[in-house]
């Protein structure tokens, strides 16, 4: 939906912007994750180790985007104080095999104790990227990752680097409402359907975060929600109400827009597809009426980008 206003699911801007680099919020993940790297490697302090001075070149193995060098910075700011990095290719960038990435100088023992650490981080995310890449090319500001990472929101920066939506950053982020969330809050009722309806009576959409979505399993339910909720938006101030059409198929999604459109009350909701999501049928989803398609496939199980290390004179 070109003309369509932003999506709610659209968070990055809260990670990384090209003006400022990395966020509080990232550098704190950052700061998480690095330590466990480090501590797992047997790392507890900072590095100062002998030997005499060496370079090492980085270099792509395949095409791919880069990202993680905002980790890798900090790794050896606090870690490795003495080793420096020179960046031919930084976070975003596109590279091909054989591309140098980056030149790393500093005594052989710390150049070599951070090498894997490093590696594994730029392996690991910009894999990520370059997978986000490879689907949101075909649905463009259209692909969303999941809360069903490896490294949170590590994972998360990695999608929108590489063109995707972030969707929430955490749980409380912005709510969303599925089965199990309304059996616990209105368990005297006895269908979902009458939770679900109950549920959007009453919330408040000034208690919601970022946005509210709720869960739909039926064309039916899907229908009901957005029914209601354009009652609710002739309250002031009521934004669009995300409905997750769970484990739909792509013509069962193109029917619920179109009978949303012709009740007109599509303007009210963003939909939002998500379980079954495959590559190979990605063109499907993207042009049966969705706002947004939402798969763990970009960030989970994904090969990392292949890059080596050579030090010079190897």
């Amino acid at each position: 939906m070109a003309d369509a206003p932003p999506l709610p699911h659209d968070r990055g801007h809260e990670l990384w912007t090209m003006e400022e680099g990395a966020s509080r919020k990232l550098t704190a993940s950052i700061d998480r994750w690095v330590g466990a790297m480090v501590g797992d490697d047997g790392i507890d302090m900072p590095l100062s180790g002998d030997g005499p001075s060496v370079e090492a070149t980085v270099f792509a193995r395949q095409d791919g985007l880069v990202v993680g060098c905002a980790v890798v910075d900090y790794l050896l700011q606090i870690w490795a104080p003495s080793v420096r990095v020179s960046w031919f290719a930084g976070d975003g960038k596109r590279v091909s095999s054989g591309d140098e990435i980056a030149m790393f100088s500093g005594t052989s023992e710390d150049v070599l104790a951070v090498e894997r650490i490093a590696l594994n981080a730029l392996g690991q995310l910009s894999g990520i990227a370059t997978e986000t890449k490879r689907w949101s090319s075909i649905a463009p500001k259209q692909i969303a990752c999941t809360r069903k990472t490896i490294w949170g929101l590590l994972d998360k920066w990695a999608v929108h680097m590489g063109g995707g939506l972030t969707h929430r950053l955490s749980k409380d982020d912005a709510v969303m409402i599925k089965e199990n969330d309304l059996a616990s809050m209105h368990d005297h009722l006895e269908t979902h359907a009458e939770r679900l309806v109950t549920y959007l009576q009453d919330v408040d959409p000034n208690e919601v975060g970022a946005f509210l979505e709720v869960e739909t399993r039926t064309e039916k339910e899907a229908l009901m929600a957005a029914m209601i909720w354009s009652q609710r938006r002739s309250e002031p101030d009521v934004p669009r109400l995300v409905i997750m059409l769970d484990n739909f198929s792509p013509e069962q999604c193109k029917t619920v827009n179109e009978q949303m459109e012709d009740q007109g009350i599509r303007e009210h909701v963003v939909l939002e597809a998500s379980g079954g999501i495959v590559f190979a049928e990605l063109k499907s989803w993207h042009e049966c009426g969705l706002d947004v398609v939402s798969t763990s496939a970009v960030n989970r199980g994904v090969a990392p980008l292949d890059m080596s290390m050579l030090v010079k004179g190897l």
